[in-house]
C-alpha cells in the first residue's frame, strides 16, 4: 500500500471532527428525517470511525451518541438503541475518562432510541434519568447546553 500523501492522523481527526460538527447542526435544524437520513447516517457513521482511529474513549463514546441520535430522528429505533447502548457501556465502563455531561447525552440518546423504537414506558423512564443526570452536571454552561439539547429534538409523541 502507497503511503498517504499527508499526517493520517490529523485527517481523521479533521473528519472526525467536521462530520460531527454538520450532522449535529442537521440535528439541532431539525433537518433528520426518514426522508432525509441517508446522508446523515453515513456522515456521522464515518465521524465515529475516525474518532475510534484517533480519538479517546470519551470521542468514541461521543461518536456512538451522535450516531444514536441520528437513528432516532430518523425514526429507526433499533438501531438507534444499539449504538445508545454501546455509548452508555462506553461511558459507564470508563468514569474516569469522560465528563459528567456525557452521561447525560448518553441517557438522552437511549430515551430517543427507545421513543423511535415505540417504547414509550422506557423512553419515559430514561428521560427521566436523562433530566436528572443533566440537572447534577456541574459545570454551569455544561449543563446549560444539555437542558437547551435535552429541550429540543425529536421525542416521536413524549
Amino acid at each position: 500500500m502507497a503511503e498517504a500523501p499527508f499526517e493520517v492522523a490529523k485527517a481523521h481527526r479533521w473528519f472526525g471532527i467536521d462530520l460531527n460538527n454538520s450532522t449535529m447542526d442537521a440535528l439541532d435544524a431539525g433537518l433528520i428525517t426518514p426522508d432525509s437520513c441517508e446522508p446523515y447516517i453515513h456522515a456521522v457513521h464515518a465521524s465515529c470511525y475516525h474518532w475510534m482511529q484517533v480519538g479517546t474513549v470519551a470521542n468514541h463514546a461521543r461518536g456512538e451518541f451522535a450516531v444514536a441520535s441520528v437513528y432516532a430522528a430518523a425514526g429507526l429505533g433499533e438501531a438507534a438503541l444499539r449504538h445508545a447502548r454501546r455509548c452508555l457501556g462506553l461511558i459507564e465502563g470508563n468514569p474516569d475518562a469522560v465528563e459528567d455531561w456525557d452521561k447525560a447525552f448518553a441517557y438522552d440518546s437511549l430515551a430517543r432510541a427507545y421513543a423511535a423504537g415505540g417504547d414509550t414506558a422506557a423512553a419515559r423512564e430514561t428521560r427521566e434519568q436523562a433530566q436528572a443526570a443533566g440537572e447534577a452536571i456541574a459545570d454551569e454552561e455544561d449543563r446549560e447546553v444539555f437542558l437547551n439539547w435535552f429541550k429540543g429534538g425529536n421525542w416521536h409523541g413524549l
